[in-house]
């Protein structure tokens, strides 16, 4: 039986504000990235959204990113491998002192945003990643890109890596995603994106926007929780699978 993981950026609130319908979207998710006070998240955000999860049988995974609260972590910002290895280090770790305080195992790291997507393409970013997650649980799973940078230091290394597509994005004819400020980057249309997720399970293909047909391995699918219709789009897309016969679950369940 064929079967997928879906993932969801939360806990990405702070202080005052809230961002995204977690508590709506861990219905549908198999996966929860919880940001880790980088580019969003604190300690109240970081403890509630843990216990969310634990209450909706959902895995848990720290969601690293730049420290850049105003950016929201999508701008690339020069940092050195020392200091991205030591930042991960911190934000992994206190997702995972909270973890441990409410009796969850923390499953796998997805970083966020511009180090994410830098971590694809440049190989000195991508081994500091992998040797934080390693150094702080090497039993960590990585999630990346398909074909990165990121994925490829991670197997070398020996930690368990999945490759992660996305149901809402648009790639290029290189694998890559579309960057966010062209306007056919998102994938607003509901059927557009089941349609998309089923290639990509079935086929292990996915239409670049020129048309071409690009090989593209698919562990994980991210859906984003912070769209106007974020909820409606995410239950679709999981009632489509369901339908279809694809089994919803994370990385190494039953």
């Amino acid at each position: 039986m064929l079967r997928i993981d879906l993932n969801c950026d939360v806990g990405e609130s702070f202080g005052p504000y809230t961002i995204g319908a977690d508590e709506e979207l861990m219905d549908y998710i198999t996966s929860a990235n919880i940001a880790c006070g980088g580019h969003a998240g604190d300690a109240d955000v970081m403890d509630r959204t843990i216990k969310l999860a634990k209450e909706k049988k959902v895995a848990v995974g720290a969601h690293p990113g730049y420290p850049d609260i105003a950016g929201f972590g999508r701008r690339a910002i020069e940092y050195s491998p020392g200091e991205i290895y030591r930042m991960l280090i911190q934000q992994i770790g206190a997702l995972q002192a909270f973890c441990h305080v409410n009796h969850v195992p923390l499953k796998h790291v997805k970083p966020h945003g511009a180090m994410y997507n830098q971590a694809a393409r440049n190989r000195s970013l991508a081994e500091a990643i992998v040797q934080a997650v390693y150094d702080v649980d090497s039993d960590l799973i990585l999630y990346g890109l398909p074909g990165s940078e990121l994925i490829r230091a991670g197997n070398e290394a020996g930690l368990k890596t999945v490759s992660e597509a996305f149901a809402d994005r648009t790639y290029l004819a290189d694998g890559s995603l579309t960057p966010r400020n062209r306007p056919d980057a998102l994938i607003t249309d509901q059927q557009a994106a089941v349609q998309q997720v089923e290639r990509m399970v079935n086929e292990g293909v996915v239409e670049a926007v020129n048309g071409e047909m690009v090989t593209l391995e698919a562990d994980t699918v991210c859906v984003h929780g912070d769209g106007p219709h974020a909820v409606h789009f995410v239950h679709g897309l999981w009632r489509s699978l369901h339908e279809k016969e694809i089994k919803v679950a994370s990385p190494g369940s039953p």
